[in-house]
């Protein structure tokens, strides 16, 4: 994300910035609990945690999209330019992806059902998200 590359000072290191962020097109932040210590907790402590992690995601969607124009802003100035992939490499980023996680689903089961469940959600958001592609 520009406006964390900014704080990282990257501007300094490149001069050119490449999009979509194949990588990372988004932060989330996550937190993980042992699913025996969770259901251990009190309601009222579950029902803490899931507020201030909802915040926390609605805080950082809002900031994180807000935040991303001052920072392109501010690469430009530093004479970074700001550029997209060409087609033809993101068809080959996805090539690729598509080679490590059909080797990973068949190294790993955990990997596999995280990527089936995964995969699922991507094929049923992308109702909404074809809709809204101009």
């Amino acid at each position: 994300m520009p406006s964390i590359d900014m704080k990282l000072g990257l501007y300094r290191m490149i001069k050119n910035y490449y999009f979509p962020g194949w990588q990372q097109p988004s932060t989330l932040f996550e937190l993980m609990f042992n699913l025996k210590k969770w259901e251990a907790l009190p309601v009222a402590q579950k029902a803490q945690v899931e507020a201030v992690c909802g915040d926390n995601i609605r805080y950082g969607l809002a900031e994180g999209e807000a935040a991303q124009f001052k920072a392109l802003k501010k690469l430009r100035s530093e004479g970074v330019a700001i550029r997209r992939w060409p087609g033809e490499i993101l068809d080959a980023l996805k090539a690729a992806w598509t080679d490590v996680v059909a080797e990973e689903a068949r190294a790993d089961r955990d990997f596999n059902r995280v990527w089936k469940s995964l995969s699922t959600f991507r094929e049923n958001y992308s109702i909404w998200r074809d809709l809204n592609q101009p």
